[in-house]
């Protein structure tokens, strides 16, 4: 897989598609972000993996919540979550996927709210 960086179009992208699938989407405050491109039988792919934080109910903000998704700019950019979240069986497979892509992150502090 080839490190590409994340454009703000792509940053867009995953955001959106991370915020879509929060309880509170205002709330998410995305950190570290890596991107790769590759070429899969035929149809290209962008893997991403970061970390997401978001509101407790509580109203604090709550733990550093990994996530693995796929963007395919073939077909209109569609998005697709791999996995979120540090519950198995979800940190496993958006480690493998991660680790399988060269995108290993590591825990990471959020930037600012975008």
């Amino acid at each position: 897989m080839k490190p590409i960086p994340i454009s703000l179009a792509l940053e867009e992208i995953i955001t959106t598609g991370i915020r879509q699938r929060l309880q509170d989407p205002a709330s998410a405050r995305f950190g570290t972000m890596l991107a790769g491109e590759r070429t899969l039988g035929g149809r290209q792919e962008i893997v991403v993996c970061g970390h997401v934080i978001v509101k407790k109910s509580s109203g604090g903000y709550g733990t550093d919540e990994p996530f693995a998704a796929k963007i395919y700019p073939d077909a209109g950019s569609t998005f697709e979550l791999v996995a979120i979240g540090n519950e198995p069986p979800n940190r496993s497979l958006i480690g493998d996927t991660c680790r399988a892509a060269g995108l290993a992150i590591q825990d990471s502090e959020p930037k600012a709210d975008l």
